[in-house]
Order: structure tokens, then C-alpha cells, then sequence
């Protein structure tokens, strides 16, 4: 019987890098259980869609997730945020600014 699973590669690279958000794409890769070149085109797949954005800090990068999105997925209204809770994703809330 061949390995399958209900999270497509992409929403797995999704949900490692809401969980570790300064993580390396050799990192998410073994998480993950692809090659690290995969997983770089996973994280472009996902930042050009406008899921994540990426920031640079020093040698590394930080991942912001856009909970908000809408899943791609024509039989869902559901926001990517809300599948991220259920994969175990404990979203962080902002500090109020200080005016």
C-alpha cells in the first residue's frame, strides 16, 4: 500500500512554518519530509500565493503566516488560519500599538 496523506505537501511546508517561523528550508524539508530544494519552491509556491511572507533577518528568514487567506480549495469558504488551528497552530496575537 502506497503512503498517502490528507495535507498535501504544501499545506505540511504551511503548518511547519506556522509552527517554526525562523526555520531554514533544510529545516522545513526534513519536517516536512522533502529535499531542501523542494521545500524552497514550496515556500515561493506559498509566498507568491500570498499565504506567507518572508522577512530577512541577519542570515536567516522569518515567515509571517496571512491567516486570513482564503484555502484554495473551491469546496471551502474556510480562511487558512482556521486549518492551522486545527493542525495544532496556536496563533499569536499582536501587541496593541502604543500611541
Amino acid at each position: 500500500m502506497s503512503d498517502w496523506s490528507f495535507i498535501t505537501t504544501h499545506g505540511l511546508v504551511l503548518a511547519t512554518v506556522a509552527k517554526y517561523p525562523r526555520s531554514t528550508a533544510r529545516e522545513i524539508g526534513d519536517t516536512v519530509g522533502v529535499t531542501e530544494r523542494t521545500a524552497h519552491k514550496l515556500i515561493l509556491d506559498l509566498e507568491e500565493a500570498g499565504y506567507i511572507t518572508k522577512t530577512k533577518v541577519g542570515r536567516r528568514n522569518k515567515y509571517t503566516i496571512h491567516p486570513d487567506m482564503p484555502l484554495a480549495d473551491e469546496t471551502s469558504d474556510a480562511a487558512v488560519g482556521e486549518l492551522l488551528v486545527m493542525l495544532g497552530w496556536k496563533r499569536r496575537r499582536r501587541q496593541p500599538s502604543k500611541t
